[in-house]
């Protein structure tokens, strides 16, 4: 086989990879939007039937000669190629290294999984879930011992999602981050906390349907490549550039929570859609790593979202959606009660000061079920636990308590610490940003596609083709640093509290 030859069965596979992993990958939005009930174990029937025919494309003699042969001859293709080939042969290993009935069964599990998570959740009875998360925790064990025997288990999860992280790495950055945090929410607490009163009442959905399009169309969204749709926990799926998922959830007595909601699942749509056309039909067409793509959501959640500067673009806003709730109130006003420090139940709708310390609980309990310390029938106790330690409340149900989440069951674990990966590296991001723009005029002008074209050079475009510590360098100049994420917080809350 030749190189050019070698090079045209790489694409030619891949095309079909793509148009497997499009279908999967509608079949599952569809599942969480739309699907009936009952329709759960035939989904993942064909999930698993789908999931064996990727297996068989991705490990076809003829492509594994071909990547093969392209890794050993790198100096005779360009810079895109000598990078495809790496990512191919990296999932290629792993993949190789398991047998393809493990392959197909941890694909069924998942989506048999996802559909009890589903029903748990909408039973309040974490029971119903149990005997899917043992299975899901088992499973993702035997993947881990496969593909990488002489590692921990979870290091390898953690490594999946977010290169580089291991239990070791990510002890310390938490470690760091409880120490800037728990002192300074103490000192927050003593404070009078701010009026949210007015974010609180009755907002019709529709009138919410209509005021996330004014969000989208404000963050400079094209809606002809971006949808949004209403599922129970919001998510974002990019199929490819042209085909982003946005869903959001709306709660008719608050509006915060959509509204944030949806500048989170943009974030990660801008940075989806922000991907170099160059890359688009390769395997580089992708997210660095998930952090960094967490890192986009919780930038525009957070960086532009909880601004003063934002919030005196969106209070006229929002006061032409819902004119009751917002009669009277000004920009300070609504900046002061989006910021406003309240230790809650849920992650989604968590304070930004006290959202890492949810990510954590999440953080331990991986750890243990991955080790099997405890069993899915311990996590409702421990959760409840972990709940009252690190944020002093008390969890009435298993809904909004360890049922709230949609990971496990959808076979995300080791994804949660990418969230407080996020916040740091987003922090340090906007830091070096707000050196060379001045995003508040931007902001508050309405020009926040300016902002996203200063990511988009430096992170969006690269997809896969940087680490997440060039991406950072190319940013910031420096290595990741907590460091500013937590004098970040210190600043803002000294600042919104008056410390």
């Amino acid at each position: 086989m030749e190189t050019k030859e070698a090079i045209n069965v790489i694409r030619e596979y891949g095309a079909k990879l793509r148009a497997l992993r499009h279908a999967m990958g509608v079949m599952q939005c569809d599942a969480m939007v739309c699907a009936p009930k009952n329709s759960a174990p035939y989904r993942a029937a064909t999930g698993a039937v789908l999931s064996g025919e990727v297996y068989k494309l991705t490990t076809a003699p003829e492509r594994v000669e071909a990547i093969e042969l392209l890794s050993q001859m790198s100096g005779e293709t360009d810079e895109l190629t000598r990078l495809e080939v790496k990512e191919l042969k990296k999932e290629l290993d792993m993949l190789t290294k398991l047998p393809p009935e493990l392959y197909r069964e941890f694909n069924r599990i998942k989506g048999e999984a996802s559909a009890a998570w589903q029903a748990a959740k909408a039973a309040n009875d974490h029971s119903m879930f149990e005997p899917y998360l043992d299975r899901m925790f088992s499973a993702a064990r035997t993947l881990a011992q496969h593909i990488s025997p002489d590692k921990d288990p979870y290091d390898h999860w953690l490594d999946r999602f977010e290169p580089g992280a291991s239990q070791e790495t990510l002890d310390r950055f938490f470690g760091s981050v409880r120490e800037g945090i728990v002192p300074l929410l103490r000192r927050v607490l003593e404070k009078p906390e701010p009026d949210t009163s007015f974010l609180h009442g009755h907002f019709p959905v529709e009138q919410q349907r209509k005021f996330s399009d004014s969000i989208m169309e404000l963050m400079g969204i094209d809606r002809d490549d971006c949808s949004i749709a209403e599922v129970e926990h919001p998510y974002t799926m990019g199929l490819n550039k042209h085909d982003v998922r946005v869903t959001t959830h709306y709660y008719e007595d608050r509006v915060a929570a959509n509204m944030f909601s949806v500048l989170h699942e943009g974030g990660h749509a801008i940075y989806e859609m922000g991907i170099s056309d160059e890359l688009t039909g390769t395997a580089l067409a992708g997210p660095a790593s998930s952090g960094i793509h967490e890192s986009q959501s919780r930038f525009y959640e957070n960086m532009i979202g909880r601004t003063l500067a934002f919030a005196e673009l969106i209070t006229p806003v929002a006061a032409r959606f819902f004119p009751e709730a917002f009669a009277g109130v000004d920009a300070v006003r609504t900046w002061r009660a989006v910021n406003a420090v309240s230790p809650a139940l849920k992650r989604t709708e968590a304070d930004e000061l006290t959202y890492s310390l949810h990510v954590l609980v999440r953080y331990e309990l991986e750890k243990l079920l991955m080790h099997g310390e405890i069993t899915a029938k311990d996590v409702p106790c421990e959760w409840n636990r972990l709940y009252k330690e690190y944020l002093g409340i008390i969890v009435p149900n298993d809904s909004e308590g360890c049922l709230q989440d949609m990971h496990w069951g959808s076979g995300l674990i080791g994804y949660f610490p990418t969230y407080s990966l996020g916040n740091a590296y987003a922090a340090q991001i906007d830091a070096a940003m707000r050196r060379e723009l001045d995003a508040d005029a931007l902001i508050r002008g309405g020009r926040i596609p300016e902002i996203t074209a200063w990511l988009g050079e430096r992170i969006h475009k690269y997809g896969r083709t940087k680490t997440p510590e060039e991406l950072v360098k190319i940013c910031t100049g420096e290595p990741l640093d907590p460091k500013y994420y937590i004098d970040y917080l210190t600043e803002k809350y000294s600042k919104l509290y008056e410390l």
